[in-house]
């Protein structure tokens, strides 16, 4: 399945070049009351998507495409997970800004703010424009059951699909998480495709031009860590629960965008989003 989110909080399955409504199935989900749960109640109830069913169909050309996911409980990143990202870091100073840049094995994973979350239509709005912001796309992996100290050889049985991820990024001196954080610094989109259409997501192309120049391009066998062992080792320090996502690390080729740019992001099986820049 291809599930979107989409207008005002709408949810459908995608279809060639139109969207089947399936908003009435989320009055299936389970009621929670407050303290409220850590995870997105779909993303742990998609089955309810599978069986339901519409008679109607909007087209996909119409729609604002919204963040797949809207409640994720937390979004994890992966730092310098390309061998030749970790080469342009270190050689260019503009990236790095003085700081220790080590390799994933080191650096660890980082948390992003789940409020920096917007999906393509949202687009991505600058702040600090005295600074360099970069695009940095991604394999983005949506977590569809909870799970600790899970084992690399199970892990893809946790996973409920994978999206397009843009890890917008300034650049400075602070640390990662800070200048990954404001509002709108995480797309994804277009939409949720679920894992069983993606049997091997270690073997993806992905790229993204900016205004029609391409300027990443590369494929997600060339991780220095693949989407397992991602899971297994973010797994033995948090507990993942459905809706989590895990940004798995952007390939070389990162560079600035400014407001007006458009960003045409493309994940193989998966799809491309379209992601307007403006200032905030």
């Amino acid at each position: 399945m291809r599930i979107a989110r989409f207008d005002n909080d709408r949810v459908g399955i995608v279809r060639d070049d139109v969207i089947q409504d399936l908003t009435g199935a989320l009055a299936q989900l389970p009621a929670h009351r407050h303290p409220f749960p850590h995870h997105d109640a779909l993303i742990a109830n998609l089955e309810i998507l599978a069986n339901a069913t519409t008679t109607r169909t909007v087209p996909l050309a119409r729609v604002e495409l919204l963040s797949p996911v809207a409640n994720p409980g937390k979004i994890m990143a992966a730092p310098v997970n390309y061998a030749k990202h970790l080469e342009e870091v270190l050689a260019d100073k503009g990236i790095h800004h003085g700081n220790l840049v080590a390799e994933i094995h080191k650096a660890g994973i980082f948390l992003k703010a789940t409020s920096s979350l917007v999906g393509p239509s949202e687009g991505v709005q600058l702040v600090h424009l005295d600074r360099r912001n970069d695009h940095e796309v991604e394999l983005a992996v949506v977590i569809g059951t909870r799970g600790r100290d899970i084992a690399a050889a199970d892990a893809l049985s946790y996973v409920a699909g994978y999206c397009i991820g843009l890890d917008m990024t300034i650049r400075g001196p602070e640390e990662r998480s800070l200048r990954k954080s404001p509002d709108s610094y995480t797309v994804l989109g277009p939409w949720l495709v679920t894992a069983d259409e993606i049997p091997d997501p270690g073997n993806l192309n992905l790229s993204i031009s900016v205004n029609g120049k391409i300027r990443q391009q590369a494929n997600t066998k060339d991780l220095i860590l693949g989407v397992p062992e991602l899971i297994a080792w973010a797994s033995s320090f948090y507990t993942l629960h459905p809706g989590d996502v895990l940004l798995t690390g952007t390939p070389q080729g990162v560079g600035p965008v400014r407001p007006g740019d458009v960003m045409l992001a493309s994940l193989e099986r998966v799809g491309e989003m379209r992601v307007e820049v403006s200032a905030a």
